[in-house]
């Protein structure tokens, strides 16, 4: 098995390249996504987060409120770092039991949004970074997700910084260009991998 730290500012296009690698055979442990199922209603990370925060992070149907959350802790390190100490855990122990799953040649792309800042580099066979200018990262929050300026620059100031990911990286994924730069590189990237795994094997 080949572990894959996957990982990329906001709005670097990580999650289009996780998806071509799950096309061309990765399996993929997605962080975010574990991170949801982590504080859906009933679950002891939904108990946690409101002790921690109050029910204010509530929507009235009881579910997380997450740009309500998310205006709490993006703007104060403290309330984050708060907030991934309970939560990072739970997406910990649903990760390792996903990867204990996948089959001995794999390779197994873990989809990290945090991987910089939390100093998880160590926990990966190679890091995958993927790489775009401020100036784009910004344009696609406002264009795409439809953020104010405002709010896109402060998500993206809570993140390391560009060059601090690129600091951990053993390959780079730039994703400044078109569609078709981005998916010739994957393949590239992706051959890489597929010898990588099979030499481990």
């Amino acid at each position: 098995m080949l572990k894959v730290g996957l990982t990329g500012g906001i709005g670097a296009g990580k999650s289009e390249v996780s998806r071509l690698l799950v096309e061309r055979g990765a399996v993929l442990i997605d962080a975010d996504r574990i991170a949801r199922e982590v504080v859906e209603p009933g679950t002891p990370g939904l108990a946690a987060v409101v002790d921690a925060f109050g029910r204010e992070v509530l929507t009235p149907e009881g579910r997380l409120d997450r740009p309500r959350l998310g205006s709490i802790v993006f703007s104060d390190a403290e309330q984050l770092a708060r907030l991934n100490a309970l939560v990072h855990p739970l997406v910990g122990a649903r990760s390792a039991e996903l990867e204990a799953a996948a089959g001995p040649g794999s390779v197994v792309v873990h989809d990290v949004p945090l991987l910089t800042e939390n100093g998880l580099a160590p926990l990966y066979d190679l890091v995958i970074v993927v790489d775009a200018s401020p100036t784009t990262q910004l344009d696609r929050l406002v264009g795409k997700r439809g953020m104010t300026e405002e709010d896109a620059r402060a998500r993206m100031a809570a993140q390391a910084t560009r060059d601090e990911r690129r600091a951990i990286a053993d390959i780079v994924i730039d994703n400044d260009g078109t569609q078709a730069r981005l998916t010739e590189q994957v393949d590239a990237v992706w051959a890489d991998l597929a010898r990588r795994a099979r030499a481990a094997r």
